[in-house]
């Protein structure tokens, strides 16, 4: 059984690996190449070659267990399949000569003889030493794996002789070969089979290696094969072509030249480059991707681990971070196209005036910029320069311009385009404009004529020939339509002239067809009647509605149409009025008596918990001490992204409302919030006090808003601006919690005295009438057609917190409630044209 098991165990060849060996002035500055084939061939994997052996050693090292006071290495084991698919395994034996770094001359060993016979022995032994893998390994065996040669002695079954055909430094190559046909003939006594491996093929020189062929030519049955240990060429196929002598029933190795071989493994790195790129440009999307991440997901893929075992970690890191490289260029390259892109429009905002800047060079537009007070919006100044070289370009939701980027020749052309645009277009606008007198010359044109019918009397005008087609119509269209207004206004003047014409209709103001005809005979004698020809239908309009209105004004019948008085009260009183409720809590009492406090607090991802708990924390069971008062408050943490705004619409109104922000994200949020607030209400009949209650506006303070702090305190002032609510700033100096105490108690001192000012009164709501009895009633006359705007006539009373809707059917009355004397009174005003 046990004969059986040794039969089927793969066999084990032994191989020795000789060449020149010696003190420098033997060997020159280099070595002939045997450690780093037997590297390649032990250690195929790129990361396992270390292209750099010594073999100038000190005596601690000489005599520690790798090298065992020996002057060969055991390299260890290789498995290997052949071509038939029988398995076998190599042990390899590496003959050398170890120079003392002392002494520059051998070590002294157990075996004294010369290195030609040494390397020629068929029998070595080294008890307990352990297997070579590389320099570094000296002094440091238990860092590295511990592999024991086998015990015993182990017997060569072949040699591999190494002969470097590469210009060696500080050597001759007739020496060397003088030197191997020395060795070749003693491993000739030994009858075991020798391959000659040409090795440093890479930086082959010709003759060197046609006299090594001539050389192996002489010798029966010694193969050549052209070897490079650094681009792994043939490296395998030297050794395979030892063991197939060795084992005669192995087909034949065929020998393929270093140029041959070396094209095939170039293919197969190229061919892995290309798919490991791939998959790099695959896998990694983000620039900021790390290898040690990178790496671990693709550890497992096959071209990965292809490329790394070909070309090593090293190459396969400088493709990552090549690749990552080219990310980030990309990522850099879009940035400067949108920064470019909008270059122009904020030129348009901040440059408009070209009086300013006609004649003003890039270098004072830049200082004009700067000057701007809308600077901050559009640009920002960065610590560090140039803005592609700096953590900006990572600050995606900042899309201002750095405003060093202005310094670039391509900005400054932008400015010198944008400054020609500017001539142009005033150019344009001067040309039309002569374009539009140059048609209130031509009497020809008559209200409602085509474009088409008036174009052969423009088109000799020069302005018509500057100015694009468009703009031709568009001139014209607007001069139609000025002459148009101007004709039916005229004509509506006549209707009035002629008010005889109208005396006889009957009440329903339908005039037979013989009363319009008179009608129109009489006024077809006016030029102001004639204007209109081309406008038949609308004139008859006109004229049917100049007679509704005459005998039944409404504000369907104005003569005003959209400008009647009536209808603007209306749509004005609809949109900003809501019904009077009895039921709504009395919430606004004197601040002075108030003693508990509800307070809403929104802001988003989380800022409002960390208000509410900021406030907590300065209190003293839920009560906090403000101004030598004693107040109980109610907080109501909630996310603008709340569906339903509970805290707002629940029995328990809230005294007010502070909206905490960090960033202009959080910001937009919030005030879209209260405006989704403030237009739910409108149409809530219990609501109309959450309009008016108090909003307050808070800056969180925050690490990382630092640079971004100016821009996110204007854009919280103009907010507030537009809310008409307080707010409430980071106040100077370092701070490491979001909210100070001072802000909190800012924001308390603005909500009470909002509260106080919102009342007016310092006692409760009397219980008042019914709602359809008023105590005083007041009517409003206001004229269609009157210049000011219906707004601003009733905004004194719109913006009063005690206004609200008359009762149903009065649409275009409001209720005020005021105190007169001492009493609460309710006046009734009635606007009508």
């Amino acid at each position: 059984m046990m004969a059986k098991n040794k039969e089927l165990r793969p066999p084990t060849y032994n191989i020795s690996v000789v060449g020149l060996s010696g003190t420098e002035k033997e060997k020159g500055t280099s070595g002939v190449g045997k450690s780093c084939l037997c590297n390649r061939y032990v250690h195929p994997k790129a990361d396992d070659y270390y292209p750099e052996h010594t073999s100038v050693l000190s005596t601690i090292d000489f005599g520690g267990r790798v090298v065992n006071n020996d002057h060969f290495l055991y390299w260890g084991d290789v498995n290997h399949t052949s071509e038939e698919g029988s398995e076998y395994k190599v042990q390899l034996i590496e003959q050398t000569e170890f120079i003392d770094d002392q002494t520059f001359l051998p070590h002294r060993s157990t075996n004294l003889q010369p290195y030609i016979k040494r390397a020629a022995m068929s029998k070595l032994q080294s008890a307990e030493k352990l297997m070579y893998i590389c320099t570094d390994q000296l002094g440091l065996e238990q860092d590295f794996e511990q592999k024991q040669m086998p015990d015993g002695k182990v017997t060569i079954d072949g040699f591999l002789l190494c002969i470097d055909v590469s210009k060696g430094c500080n050597r001759k190559f007739d020496d060397q070969l003088k030197f191997i046909n020395n060795l070749a003939a003693q491993l000739a006594k030994t009858k075991k089979p020798v391959v000659i491996a040409a090795t440093k093929c890479d930086e082959c020189v010709d003759h060197y290696l046609r006299e090594v062929q001539a050389f192996a030519t002489n010798k029966k049955n010694m193969p050549v094969v052209e070897t490079s240990a650094r681009f792994h060429v043939n490296v395998d196929l030297c050794f395979a072509a030892l063991i197939q002598i060795l084992d005669k029933a192995r087909g034949k190795t065929k020998i393929i030249p270093y140029l041959d071989a070396y094209k095939q493994q170039r293919q197969l790195v190229a061919a892995s480059a290309d798919k490991f790129e791939r998959l790099i440009v695959h896998t990694v999307k983000d620039y900021h991707a790390q290898w040690k991440t990178v790496s671990n997901k693709l550890k497992n893929h096959n071209d990965y681990e292809e490329y790394i075992t070909l070309e090593g970690t090293k190459k396969a890191k400088n493709t990552f971070a090549k690749h990552i490289e080219q990310l980030k260029q990309e990522h850099i390259r879009r940035r400067r196209e949108e920064y470019i892109a909008l270059l122009p429009k904020a030129l348009s905002e901040l440059l408009s005036d070209l009086d300013e800047i006609e004649h003003l060079n890039w270098s004072g537009a830049q200082s004009m910029l700067e000057q701007s007070p809308d600077f901050p919006l559009w640009f920002v100044v960065l610590e560090k320069t140039p803005w592609d070289e700096t953590n900006h370009i990572d600050n995606i939701n900042d899309k201002r311009l750095p405003f060093d980027l202005l310094s670039t020749s391509e900005s400054e052309k932008i400015y010198h385009n944008h400054v020609q645009h500017l001539i142009a277009e005033r150019r344009r606008l001067e040309m039309k404009e002569k374009f539009k007198k140059h048609l209130e010359k031509i009497q020809f044109i008559t209200p409602g004529k085509p474009w088409e019918e008036v174009l052969c009397f423009a088109m000799d005008n020069e302005a018509y020939k500057f100015i694009t087609d468009s703009d031709r119509r568009e001139v014209y269209g607007k001069y139609q339509r000025e002459m148009v207004e101007k004709a039916k206004e005229e004509f509506q003047e006549m209707l009035f002239e002629h008010s005889e014409l109208f005396y006889d209709l009957d009440l329903n103001a339908t005039p037979t067809v013989d009363k319009m005809s008179e009608i129109n005979n009489v006024l077809n004698e006016e030029p102001r009647y004639g204007a209109l020809n081309k406008l038949a239908p609308d004139r008859e309009s006109l004229l049917l509605k100049h007679i509704g209105f005459v005998y039944h004004p409404t504000k369907e019948t104005c003569l005003s149409g959209q400008n009647c008085m009536d209808l603007k009260v209306e749509q004005l009183l609809s949109t900003n009025l809501i019904q009077f409720d009895h039921s709504r809590p009395n919430m606004y009492q004197d601040s002075a008596n108030i003693d508990k406090l509800s307070l809403v607090l929104l802001g988003r991802d989380g800022l409002a918990q960390e208000l509410a708990n900021e406030i907590r924390a300065q209190c003293t069971d839920d009560e906090y001490t403000l101004d030598g008062k004693i107040y109980e408050l109610d907080l109501q943490p909630l996310d603008p992204n709340t569906p339903a705004l509970g805290g707002l619409t629940t029995a328990g109104q809230p005294h007010g409302c502070f909206c905490v922000y960090n960033s202009s994200e959080s910001l937009n949020c919030v005030s879209e919030c209260i405006e989704r607030i403030r237009n739910e209400t409108n149409v809530n009949r219990k609501g109309r006090f959450i309009a008016n209650f108090p909003f307050t506006l808070i800056l969180a303070n925050q690490r990382d808003i630092g640079k971004n702090l100016p821009i996110l305190k204007l854009q919280g002032q103009q907010l507030a601006n537009k809310l008409q609510c307080p707010f409430v700033d980071v106040p100077p100096g370092t701070h490491t919690r979001k909210f100070h105490e001072f802000q909190i108690k800012q924001a308390l001192r603005g909500l009470l005295e909002s509260l106080k000012h919102n009342l007016n009164v310092v006692s409760p709501v009397p219980s008042i009438k019914d709602l359809s009895e008023a105590d005083l009633r007041i009517v409003m006359c206001a004229m269609c057609g009157d210049p000011f705007n219906v707004d601003l006539i009733l905004s004194p009373f719109l913006e009063s917190h005690f206004c609200s809707a008359a009762q149903p059917g009065h649409t275009n009355s409001l209720l005020l409630e005021k105190i007169i004397g001492e009493k609460r009174k309710r006046i009734q005003i009635t606007i009508l044209s």
